[in-house]
């Protein structure tokens, strides 16, 4: 009994070690913490429809700007069957109107108006789908930002769901980092901080800007997202460095 309570002692202890371990795994001796910018929009541009490629104005590295053309398809076929669609409508609507005025000289029923109604609802339902399935043939720029990689090729013909490119917003970064969560008792958003990126060797002042939703119940840590201060170009997702707070006790 005493070997397994002993056991059990050291069985704790271990957990407990490997825990302080775990959370402080990301801070060195003097007290700093490792943090990495990310973007707030690292994003998959998927085709909506199936079609050939007719233009992908941008390579991987480009620049571009919100509201830019980033993909755009051959629609011929769409852009005929759109036509048809409008026609239809237009024809169906002019029906109902015709059988309304009919319905009032009691030249037809009732019943000929309702299906006459129907029959342009659904042609204006057809209508608006088709306008969909144009409108879906360029792709526009959300943000501006550049583009990582182009997974698709201009030419290529690509089915309903096909990755076409990655683009990221490289202005708006967040600096994510790992604290323990002891540091609530004085950590709180707007609290000062100072980074400095391996990447460019320099430093940047910066501030909380959100604590994260929970705690992690195994490393006993919390994630933090930061922003630095000012505009700095020269800042890419991805980049990483230490982080020092002045304020901490």
């Amino acid at each position: 009994m005493r070997f397994i309570k002993f056991g059990f002692i050291a069985l704790v202890i271990g957990w407990l070690t490997s825990i302080r371990c775990i959370a402080s795994s990301a801070m060195d001796d003097s007290g700093r913490i490792r943090a990495q910018l990310v973007s707030q929009h690292d994003v998959i541009i998927s085709t909506q429809i199936e079609g050939k490629i007719a233009q992908l104005p941008f390579k991987d590295g480009d620049a571009f700007k919100r509201g830019d053309l980033l993909v755009e398809f051959d629609c011929e076929l769409y852009a005929a069957q759109l036509k048809k669609a409008e026609a239809n409508a237009s024809a169906a609507n002019k029906a109902y109107e015709v059988n309304k005025q009919l319905s009032i000289l009691h030249s037809v029923g009732e019943l000929d108006v309702e299906q006459a109604n129907a029959k342009a609802k659904e042609a204006d339902a057809e209508s608006s789908y088709m306008h969909a399935m144009v409108d879906r043939c360029r792709i526009i720029a959300p943000f501006a930002g550049r583009v990582i990689k182009r997974i698709a090729a201009q030419y290529e013909y690509v089915s309903t769901g096909k990755p076409l490119l990655q683009i990221v917003d490289d202005k708006n970064l967040e600096l994510k980092l790992i604290v323990p969560s002891g540091w609530l008792a004085w950590l709180h958003a707007g609290t000062a901080l100072q980074v400095h990126m391996d990447d460019l060797n320099a430093d940047y002042a910066a501030a909380v800007v959100r604590l994260g939703a929970r705690i992690d119940p195994v490393s006993q840590t919390l994630e933090v997202t930061a922003q630095i201060k000012g505009n700095h170009p020269e800042l890419l997702p991805g980049m990483s460095g230490w982080v020092r707070f002045p304020q901490r006790p």
